[in-house]
């Protein structure tokens, strides 16, 4: 599937990357899986802003190092994570802006619907993804690819390489908040990112949506800035967020899909061999997220309950779907039969 992602790329960039590569041999003869051992190295830098020992961290590492592998030692991935590199909203701002700075990002698959990209809006849809089957069957299917291409399409100036999710997405809690369901959550400030889906559904849940960027989430809770937030359970104890937000309530609103993106500029930089090894590292990082996944939320879990979170099980979600409806109808009808067919892969 990616493979026809990177041929489409390839054939783009192509004669960019042959004059920046000095029209090196190994750029004109490489075919794909072709040996690129002997190409140029090049370091590109990569920004994560949540850390290593998450989902997405593991899925970061995991990826870089069979870049390095399969391009033979001549691509390497600068791995920075944690936000070292600003919030995801920074980087895609820099990225998209020209920065050449940061070549690759991995981001929340919704993140680029800030930039026009209107397909990236459907992955973030309250109450869409029936389970993690629903989903990989999106992710390892041809209509995956175009949503991938989106933003390349739209001459933004980067292209998606693989897709991942990171867990369910749920809700947590200050401390202080006796939270049992859906009505606990009435009036509370709720932090979102700069969404317009997040903001309305928090507003349908009966919340206020409250912008908050990431990097200051953990004090925004600790001072009472904000009420509460969400996030996948996996990047909510490894961002230490029990510590100030001790409940967490399941209600699993939408799965945390995600992506890694690259500048195209960059990708022009690189030999025809190079370009593929970044593509197939791809595919194997995505069957390495899609094995893992599950695995590490379970263990996650169980050292939030050993550790004295107080985990709220939501036994009935029709309540939340009917309270989402306005927003999922809003952010859906213009691009209503697409959005079906995300559906009728469940």
């Amino acid at each position: 599937m990616k493979k026809k992602i990177a041929a489409a790329v390839i054939s783009a960039v192509m004669a960019l990357s042959l004059a920046a590569c000095g029209g090196s041999e190994a750029a004109s003869t490489s075919t794909e899986g072709g040996d690129a051992s002997a190409d140029p190295e090049v370091t590109l830098v990569m920004a994560e802003v949540n850390p290593l020992d998450t989902i997405v961290g593991m899925t970061d590492v995991f990826f870089a190092e069979k870049v390095e592998e399969l391009s033979g030692g001549t691509v390497h991935i600068d791995l920075q994570d944690s936000g070292v590199l600003g919030a995801e909203q920074d980087v895609l701002d820099a990225m998209l802006g020209g920065d050449d700075s940061i070549d690759i990002s991995r981001i929340s698959a919704f993140a680029l619907s800030s930039y026009g990209c209107s397909k990236a809006t459907l992955l973030s849809i309250p109450f869409t993804w029936e389970s993690r089957d629903h989903f990989w069957a999106f992710a390892e299917s041809d209509l995956a690819e175009e949503f991938l291409a989106e933003p390349s399409e739209l001459a933004l100036g980067v292209t998606g390489v693989f897709y991942g999710e990171e867990g369910f997405r749920h809700f947590f809690f200050k401390e202080g908040l006796d939270i049992k369901g859906l009505e606990d959550l009435n009036g509370l400030k709720i932090r979102v990112s700069n969404d317009p889906v997040m903001n309305g559904m928090v507003k349908g849940l009966g919340a206020s949506p409250t912008v908050v960027s990431f990097g200051e989430l953990y004090s925004a809770l600790q001072t009472g800035v904000v009420d509460a937030a969400e996030q996948p359970i996996a990047n909510y104890k490894s961002n230490s967020f029990q510590e100030v937000a001790p409940t967490l309530l399941l209600d699993g609103h939408t799965l945390g899909a995600i992506q890694v993106i690259i500048s195209e500029a960059s990708l022009s930089e690189l030999t025809e061999a190079q370009q593929n090894a970044i593509f197939e590292a791809g595919k194997l990082a995505e069957e390495y997220n899609k094995s893992i996944s599950q695995e590490k939320e379970n263990e996650v879990l169980d050292e939030l309950k050993a550790g004295g979170c107080n985990v709220v099980e939501v036994s009935d979600l029709a309540p939340w779907r009917e309270a989402c409806a306005a927003v999922i109808e809003e952010n859906t009808s213009d691009q209503a039969d697409l959005y079906q067919q995300l559906l009728d892969l469940a």
